[in-house]
């Protein structure tokens, strides 16, 4: 006998349908590499590599409003291991930590009754990485500890707070979006609340305000373009509370800062994006969408480039980068400029976008989740060659990087793949600027590509049935396949050990309201449409071929203007079909031919339960039929002959003959029961063609009308409309009744597996497990005690596990004790292999990094890896290159890999200009190779080069000098140009330091007063803190050659 080997574990999973609103913010992308996504109350954690869901977290009881992965950064070792833990807030105010791996909660936190705002783990904390901000509402921050669940400090405000956001460059420094402005924050701190209730700042118009109305001059030419956009929008933050025709934060759908410029914050409107900057408190860009444009929903802003990621209502994903402009006045403008975008998808009333997200390691990878449970993965590309530009719009070109990972591209070199978005384009440039001279560069152009796609189940209702059970004759082919009917009339089979859609079939026109198998590849499926005035639908049942998709009407031109099915039952031997009218008698067809057998009189009872008999006498025909084949067999041979034929050879002569004629002629005697109105218990036989009526029992008196009928073995149940289940031992002749009091029993079923006499019942309420050969309870599942949704239907898909529909759009797999769906993701057979060293013990994760970093493949260690050599094919050398060059993103490491991005950077360049000193020492006559135009992006703030650094001051400079009031800038000017008396220049500095509230507010005054007199002209007197502030000012942009006077 050939061994076979078939996968029949199931793992108890979630499969999830649509979302709920309240879902709508409930998803983030970690730095582990995984998204976790809210979906009614349930968590799912996805892979976007393999575009799989490995993990359904199930502990809330309230829709899941806010998910947030923990940070890794963070020094790693046995002591500080990688971990998957992640924060999920819910619509009752709960707080769960989760371990990940093992599906458990951490730690559990409640503090009112409301639905998180949000939620946020402090990144810079190297002693204690479980600290957890959440915002309570209306107008409370807490900072719990995420491992034991301590509340370390509150503090209140006057506002309802909406949101935070964390200064990426000062973590003392954090913005709430309250319902009236933004308060500011400067004095965060883990160790105690804020000591003040911040600075409130209001969002308001110029035009608004009477001292900022200019008139325009007569022959000014009216602004077009992004100017007229910028003029339209430009907002100023003020300390007084705007009027009703201000510009107000009513209709802010997001604040943020920039992680890429310090001192930068974007205000998300639906029709523009605001960027300011908070040191001269104005905007400074401004991204504006045309009157037929598609309004905004959400932005990311990048880190890795100055580059935002924007969300439209109609689910398109665009991405911007950052420019410089120069306009007829001077005036610097941040322009943020559509570089690329994905296809929209077809907004309904019931589909539309609900967030994005995008991988923090790498930022070229986005992910939009949909309202009906899809989950889209957009990766963006990067491809080589040059655009037609319009020279009027001033869009420059993009270039990819000179360098990979610090080490400079030689001009022969092929071009590195799509790692992150820093490996993808080099710094933008400013509008109008020459490109640097550089042989390995390459213009490129921005593509998004759908890499991957999840599908979610449709609205409910849902109708299920499971194939056949697993036994010794089908084990060579079995697949547990789920059938799930769904309102919009398809069928959709689910392959459960993977928890995969298996195939989608669109059979029905209307809601299927139930499916019966026929084989492990056929099924049975009905659907009844609406009614007309009369009452009457037109009933489709259809017979579907599973391998190859075909269905056909089974009864069919029957079906037209008739009462609706009920139901219908299969055969235990999968001969016969009992269909089963609400107001009509019912039908009696044979499955094998098509033929109906029988159409009851109108005077037949009306049936309220149906089941077949598991019992039959295909076994005893067998027999009869193998004996008289037998001795068919053994007349045809003579006595002599008989003694030198084996007898193995007659019998398998008589297997095969006996196997082919069964399935052909034998039709064995099968029989069911059914129960009327008033609870009687009907009994027919059929046998082929002959349906014959047997025994009748007389109803019982302590049951109600009767509602389901299971049967297995010698034992048969009922259950009633008034939650009654009577147990009968047929061979015993006994019953017992148990009154569950849980209302009407809606469906029973027996579990497969001989000898398993377990129960599944189904109520209003919820479901129940029983032991019928004990007659006792197993385990209870009850709406508003354990769960929070109402079961739509049941069915067993192993002997000891269970499958529900729910009315939240989910289907579960749940063992026996219907307790959770989580389950350890280490112990489960994915369909594809998922790379997460999460996923590893903490020692083997370690070691894997180690066995990467130490290379024990090679003789020598080194760490110029294009010197390796390998065995294998260049595409596959070029993998490994790339692996270990991206080691830290591979691991998610965070604190890795922004060390390793500045310290390669910088060891690479000083190697660099080690190299072009000797060569022009050695060779004085001889040209050198210039430097590649490469340095680390001003996201990096005070550890880039400081030539570039400076460059970048400069550029900010400039535009603060142009952003100053007019009448100020020239006053300025005036009395820096004139040698007036230090005394007149001071005060007029301290009136026009007025337009400076930034600098006021910080204590400068021992360094700016030691700067100061580096100016002849203050030597000898005594400043304020804020003179001295602007003072200072001044003659930094003197020194950056700005304001030229001569002193």
């Amino acid at each position: 006998m050939i061994p076979y080997t078939v996968n029949i574990k199931l793992a108890a999973r979630t499969l999830t349908g649509t979302l709920n609103l309240q879902n709508k913010t409930a998803v983030d992308w970690g730095w582990q590499g995984l998204i976790a996504q809210g979906c009614h109350s349930s968590i799912l954690i996805i892979d976007p590599k393999t575009s799989q869901t490995i993990q359904v977290l199930e502990k809330h009881k309230a829709n899941v409003v806010k998910v947030k992965w923990s940070r890794e950064n963070y020094y790693h070792n046995l002591s500080s291991p990688y971990c998957l833990r992640l924060a999920s807030g819910d619509a009752s105010g709960k707080i769960i930590v989760w371990d990940v791996v093992s599906g458990t909660a951490h730690c559990e936190i409640q503090e009112h009754s409301k639905p998180i705002q949000d939620l946020e783990w402090l990144w810079n904390q190297d002693a204690s990485r479980d600290l957890l901000l959440a915002v309570h509402p209306p107008n409370y921050i807490v900072l719990w500890n995420g491992d034991t669940g301590t509340k370390l400090w509150k503090k209140s405000y006057a506002e309802n707070i909406l949101s935070f956001s964390f200064d990426p460059f000062d973590p003392s420094n954090m913005a709430l979006l309250t319902s009236e402005g933004i308060v500011f924050i400067t004095d965060f701190s883990p160790s105690k609340p804020p000591g003040s209730a911040g600075k409130k700042v209001y969002i308001a118009s110029p035009h608004a305000s009477p001292a900022h109305t200019k008139p325009a001059p007569a022959a000014a030419p009216a602004p077009t373009g992004a100017k007229k956009a910028l003029n339209k929008v430009k907002v100023l933050i003020t300390n007084e509370k705007p009027t009703a025709e201000a510009v107000t934060l009513n209709d802010c759908l997001q604040l943020s800062y920039l992680p890429s410029k310090r001192n930068h914050m974007l205000l998300l409107y639906p029709r523009e994006i605001l960027i300011l900057d908070l040191e001269l408190s104005q905007t400074v860009g401004v991204v504006a969408i045309e009157r037929s444009g598609v309004p905004f929903t959400q932005v990311i802003p990048c880190t890795q480039r100055d580059a935002l990621y924007c969300l439209h209502e109609n689910g398109c994903i665009t991405l911007r980068v950052c420019r410089s402009t120069s306009t007829e006045d001077s005036v610097q403008e941040l322009v943020y400029d559509l570089r690329s975008q994905c296809d929209a998808i077809r907004v309904t009333k019931t589909v539309r976008p609900y967030r994005m997200v995008i991988c923090p390691v790498n930022e070229n990878n986005a992910a939009l989740m949909v309202s009906d449970g899809r989950v889209m993965l957009w990766e963006l590309k990067a491809h080589s060659g040059k655009t037609t530009v319009n020279p009027s719009s001033g869009l420059s070109p993009l270039y990819s990087p000179v360098a990979f990972c610090g080490a400079p591209l030689g001009p022969n070199q092929k071009r590195i793949q799509d790692l992150s978005l820093n490996s993808m384009i080099g710094q933008t440039l400013i509008a109008g600027e020459t490109p640097p001279p550089s042989s390995n560069q390459h213009e490129v152009q921005l593509k998004f590509l759908l890499t991957g796609l999840l599908s979610g189940l449709p609205l409910p209702p849902f109708a299920l049935r499971m194939c056949p059970p697993l036994t010794t004759k089908n084990i060579s082919h079995y697949q547990p396949l789920l059938a799930v009917g769904t309102s919009n009339g398809s069928v959709l089979v689910y392959n459960l050990t993977s928890g995969l859609l298996h195939k989608e079939l669109s059979v029905h026109s209307c809601e299927v309201r139930g499916i019966e198998w026929v084989s492990l590849t056929s099924f049975l499926s009905f659907a009844t449409s609406a009614p007309n005035n009369m009452g009457l639908v037109r009933n489709e049942l259809q017979h579907v071929d599973l391998p190859t998709g075909r269905c056909f009407a089974f009864r069919g031109e029957r079906g037209n203007d008739e009462p609706p099915i009920e139901m219908i039952k299969v055969s235990h031997l999968k001969q016969y079909l009992v269909v089963v009218f609400r107001d009509k008698p019912l039908e009696l067809w044979d499955i094998r031919t098509g033929t109906l057998l029988r159409e009851m009189a109108k005077n037949f009872p009306t049936v309220t339960a149906l089941e077949w008999s598991p019992s039959h006498n295909l076994k005893s025909l067998k027999k009869k039929q193998m004996a008289a084949r037998e001795a068919m067999a053994r007349q045809t041979v003579s006595d002599a002959e008989q003694s030198s034929v084996e007898s193995s050879v007659i019998s398998l002569l008589q297997d095969a003959e006996s196997k082919s004629e069964t399935s052909q002629a034998i039709s064995a005697r099968e029989h069911f029961v059914f129960t009327d109105t008033d609870g009687q218990v009907y009994h027919i036989t059929v046998e082929g063609n002959t349906v014959k009526d047997g025994a009748r029992i007389p109803p019982d008196g302590s049951m109600g009308s009767i509602a389901c009928i299971a049967w297995k073995g010698d034992t048969l149940v009922l259950g009633d409309v008034d939650g009654n289940l009577n147990f009968w031992d047929l061979k015993a002749r006994l019953s017992r009744g148990i009154p569950t009091h849980r209302g009407w029993v809606k469906k029973i079923r027996f579990a497969p597996g001989k000898g398993n006499q377990k129960l599944l019942v189904m109520y209003t309420d919820g479901a129940e497990v029983w032991d019928t050969k004990e007659v006792q309870m197993v385990s209870s599942m009850r709406i508003g005690r354990n769960v929070n949704y109402r079961i739509l239907d049941i069915d067993w898909c192993t002997s000891d596990k269970v499958v529900l529909a729910s009315d939240d759009g989910c289907i579960r797999v749940l063992e026996m004790a219907m307790k959770s769906a989580s389950y350890r993701m280490d112990e489960q057979d994915l369909t594809d292999p998922v790379w997460c060293p999460y996923l590893l013990l903490p020692r083997g994760a370690l070691t894997l990094k180690a066995f990467l970093l130490l290379q024990p493949w090679s003789g020598t260690f080194t760490m110029d890896i294009t010197q390796v050599d390998y065995n294998e094919k260049n595409e596959i050398k070029g993998l490994i290159q790339e692996q270990l060059n991206s080691l830290s993103k591979l691991f998610g490491d965070e604190s890795d890999l922004l060390f390793w991005t500045v310290a390669s950077h910088y060891l690479q360049s000083f190697a660099q200009a080690r190299l072009l000193s000797l060569s022009s020492g050695e060779n004085q006559n001889e040209e050198t190779q210039p430097s590649p135009q490469n340095h680390l992006d001003i996201c990096h703030d005070v550890l880039c080069e400081s030539s570039y650094f400076q460059v970048s001051a400069k550029q900010n400079t400039t535009l603060h000098w142009v952003y100053m009031q007019g009448h100020c800038r020239q006053t300025i000017r005036n009395h820096w140009a004139g040698l007036g008396a230090p005394n007149k220049l001071a005060a007029q500095i301290h009136a026009c330091a007025k337009c400076y509230p930034t600098f006021q507010k910080h204590n400068y005054s021992a360094k700016c007063r030691d700067n100061a007199n580096l100016c002849p002209k203050f030597s000898g007197f005594r400043l304020s803190t804020s003179e001295v502030c602007s003072a200072i000012y001044l003659h930094v942009n003197r020194v950056l050659g700005l304001i030229w006077v001569d002193f």
